[in-house]
């Protein structure tokens, strides 16, 4: 049996909850939760924000453990493994995506908390191919928010050849800004943060930004005109995007990773006289999460977190969705 926290109900407060697995796929891993973080799509899947969430509902999709047990043809984890889960539990295998590397753009992947229980217990199951070793000097402690928000801010680097001379502003030092702070000032770039927050300005520095523009002020905003490379946006918010998009530099790019649910309203001229693109993107491929956490081991990564025990599950969600959290919160199995 596998015993977990789950949601019975929309907005429903978790509580304990047990469940048989059945038998472990040929193709599957058991592991050992140690540590679970939440993301905000925890929440939003509790809330059944999306209309795809399926009760009783066991959030965790950020999750560092070991590994208890191998499916039959599993040959590249074994027993007591330290690895990392992250938003996708499998992949098909056999789409072109799958078959050239974009696993995570996989039409029929597998959501480790969409149809299937997720990391808020003591064992999680999951296909191998979903499950990335941790490598030294990444600590499980920290390490789940890498497997979702980590790697949310990570794969644009990689998939749009963001270059150490590049500019780079990021906008919303939360949850997944903060991390893109630490790992684009590790690749070299140049970096800005617009934040709504002036109190938080030397500690957004001391993540990586060399500049910090108070997003709250339309005219520091205007004076960055034609000034960036690329601009991550992490919020989840409806912004003047026109305004963010004319600080961008001839063939420069705004990328989404935060979810805004409303449309975009943005003037076609302000892209087609620079040749300037909107872009978004969701979590890495396998290779690319390996990557990351390789990225984030050499250079010392690692996201800033708050640790409440399993237990107090609902006290974390509660932190959560009010907006307190610094940066990220991490569940300890107990």
């Amino acid at each position: 049996m596998i015993n977990a926290y789950a949601a019975s109900e929309p907005k429903g407060e978790l509580k304990p909850f047990s469940y048989d697995p059945g038998p472990l796929g040929e193709h599957e891993v058991e592991i050992d939760v140690e540590y679970c973080g939440i993301c905000h799509s925890d929440l939003s899947m509790i809330n059944n924000e999306w209309g795809m969430s399926q009760y009783p509902l066991v959030p965790g999709h950020e999750v560092a453990g070991r590994i208890a047990a191998t499916g039959s043809h599993v040959a590249h984890l074994k027993k007591g493994d330290w690895v990392g889960l992250g938003w996708h539990s499998g992949y098909c295998q056999t789409c072109e995506s799958c078959s050239t590397g974009d696993q995570n753009l996989c039409s029929t992947a597998e959501g480790t908390i969409v149809g299937r229980h997720g990391g808020f217990a003591d064992k999680v199951r999951a296909d191998a191919t979903s499950v990335v070793a941790l490598p030294e000097g990444i600590h499980p402690a920290t390490a789940g928010p890498l497997f979702c928000g980590g790697i949310t801010v990570f794969n644009p680097l990689v998939q749009y050849g963001v270059k150490p001379t590049d500019k780079v502003a990021v906008i919303g030092i939360g949850g997944l800004g903060h991390i893109a702070l630490k790992f684009l000032n590790a690749w070299g770039c140049e970096v800005t943060a617009f934040s709504s927050s002036e109190s938080k300005a030397d500690e957004v520095r001391e993540m990586g930004a060399h500049h910090v523009i108070n997003s709250r002020d339309p005219k520091a905003i205007e004076a960055a005109a034609g000034r960036f490379d690329l601009i991550l946006s992490t919020v989840n918010v409806k912004l003047d995007w026109n305004l963010y998009i004319s600080t961008l530099r001839p063939k420069g790019r705004l990328h989404f990773v935060g979810a805004t649910l409303e449309p975009l309203d943005i003037g076609v001229f302000g892209l087609i006289m620079a040749q300037r693109s909107i872009s978004g993107s969701p979590v890495g491929s396998p290779a690319t999460i390996a990557k990351m956490l390789e990225f984030a081991a050499q250079h010392g990564i690692e996201p800033i977190v708050e640790t409440f025990p399993m237990s107090k599950v609902n006290e974390a969600l509660a932190h959560l969705e009010s907006g307190k959290a610094r940066y990220r919160i991490v569940l300890k199995r107990e």
